[in-house]
C-alpha cells in the first residue's frame, strides 16, 4: 500500500462505511481507526459485516498518534473536527472532513449552526468537496470538506440549470426525502423503528442548515447569488437521498428534450453522475457512488422540474470523501469507488 490512512469516528454510519469502501482500495491502507465511546472494541464487533477485512481495535483519539499518516478521515458529528483540526493540518498529509465545519464560511456556519466556530482561521486551507463542482479547487489544496448529502444531491441535480443560466437564481424549491441511516448510528427518539416505520415527515422547516450549503454550491456555479428554500423529509428506509427541485425558467422556448442535452454535454466526463430519461429512484444508486439525475420542462405551468437520487452513506457521504482523497493523492479519481447500485 502507498498511503497509510485513519478513520476517526469509525464506529458510526459514515466511519463504518469508509471502512468498507477501503478495504477495495489498492493504494490506501487504514492503520488507525478510532471511537472515544468504543476504545479496546474490535471493528469486526461492532460491525461484524467487515470482521473479514479488519483486525483493528478502537482506539482513543490522540491527534499525536496520527502524525505522519498521509490521509486522515474525519467522521465526526458537526463541531468536534474543529476541535481536532488543528492538530492535524500541519503533521498530516491530508485532511477529509465528513463533518460540518469547515464547509462554509465561518459567519454562515454560525448563522446556520447556532454556534460560535473556534478555528475560523482554518477554513481557508479546506476546498469544498464536491468534485462535479469543485475539482480545480480540491485539486489546488491540501484539505476538503466534503459537502452534505442533502446538498450534493440537490446541487448535482440543479448545476447544469444554473451553470448555462436557464433558471432564475430565486425561488428554487427542494423537496428532498431521505433514509433513517442519514441521522446517523446515535440512539435518537425519531429513529425508532415504530416512530419511522409507516411514517413520513417533514423536518427543519424554512431554516434546515444545508440550504446554506446548497446555495453556496449553485451560487459557485451560477456565478451570482442564488436563493433555495429546501425542505427534508425522513422516510421509511435506511439508505437513499431524492430530491425533488423546482425553478421558474429564465430562458425561452425550452424543451425537455433541450435540457437533457444540456444535462449530458455538462456530465459528460463525470464518472458519477448519469443522466437519465427515466425517473431517478434511490434504489438504482444503492451502494455505490453514483448520482443519478434527470430534467423536465413543464409548459403548462412554466416550470423546470430536476430530479437526483444518490446513496446517502457512499456518494452522500464516504464515497465522496475517498473521491476527493484520491484527488488529492494524485490518484484516479474512481479508485475503490463503485458506480453500480446494488440490485434487487
Amino acid at each position: 500500500m502507498a498511503y497509510r490512512a485513519a478513520v476517526v469516528g469509525g464506529s458510526g454510519y459514515t466511519g463504518a462505511e469508509l471502512l468498507r469502501l477501503l478495504t477495495g482500495h489498492p493504494e490506501v491502507e487504514v492503520v488507525v481507526v478510532t471511537a472515544d465511546s468504543n476504545v479496546g472494541a474490535s471493528v469486526g464487533e461492532l460491525f461484524p459485516s467487515l470482521a473479514a477485512a479488519y483486525d483493528l481495535t478502537y482506539a482513543p483519539l490522540d491527534p499525536a498518534d496520527l502524525a505522519g499518516l498521509d490521509v486522515v478521515f474525519l467522521a465526526l458529528p458537526h463541531g468536534q473536527s474543529q476541535t481536532v483540526a488543528r492538530a492535524l493540518v500541519d503533521s498530516v498529509g491530508h485532511v477529509v472532513d465528513l463533518g460540518a465545519d469547515f464547509r462554509l464560511p465561518h459567519t454562515d456556519y454560525e448563522t446556520w449552526y447556532h454556534e460560535e466556530h473556534t478555528a475560523p482561521d482554518l477554513l481557508d486551507r479546506f476546498a469544498f468537496g464536491l468534485p462535479e463542482l469543485y475539482r480545480a479547487e480540491i485539486g489546488a489544496a491540501r484539505h476538503v470538506a466534503a459537502p452534505g448529502c442533502y446538498p450534493t444531491t440537490a446541487a448535482l441535480a440543479l448545476a447544469p440549470l444554473l451553470c448555462d443560466g436557464l433558471v432564475e437564481p430565486h425561488g428554487i424549491v427542494v423537496d428532498a426525502v431521505s433514509g433513517v441511516s442519514g441521522a446517523g448510528r446515535g440512539l435518537k427518539f425519531g429513529s425508532l423503528f415504530s416512530e419511522v416505520n409507516e411514517n413520513v415527515s417533514a423536518y427543519g422547516l424554512l431554516h434546515h442548515r444545508h440550504t446554506a450549503e446548497m446555495e453556496m454550491a449553485l451560487s459557485h456555479v451560477s456565478g451570482r447569488g442564488v436563493q433555495v428554500l429546501f425542505t427534508p423529509h425522513l422516510v421509511p428506509m435506511t439508505r437513499g437521498i431524492l430530491a425533488t427541485c423546482y425553478a421558474r425558467p429564465a430562458a425561452e422556448r425550452l424543451t425537455t428534450a433541450e435540457l437533457l442535452g444540456r444535462y449530458e454535454a455538462f456530465y459528460d466526463a463525470e464518472p458519477f453522475v448519469v443522466v437519465t430519461d427515466g425517473s431517478p429512484a434511490t434504489k438504482a444508486t444503492l451502494g455505490s457512488n453514483a448520482a443519478h439525475v434527470t430534467v423536465r420542462y413543464d409548459e403548462r405551468t412554466n416550470t423546470v422540474l430536476a430530479i437526483g437520487a444518490l446513496d446517502n452513506l457512499v456518494k452522500g457521504a464516504s464515497g465522496q470523501a475517498i473521491q476527493c482523497a484520491n484527488l488529492l493523492l494524485g490518484l484516479p479519481e474512481t479508485t475503490a469507488l463503485p458506480i453500480t447500485g446494488l440490485m434487487p
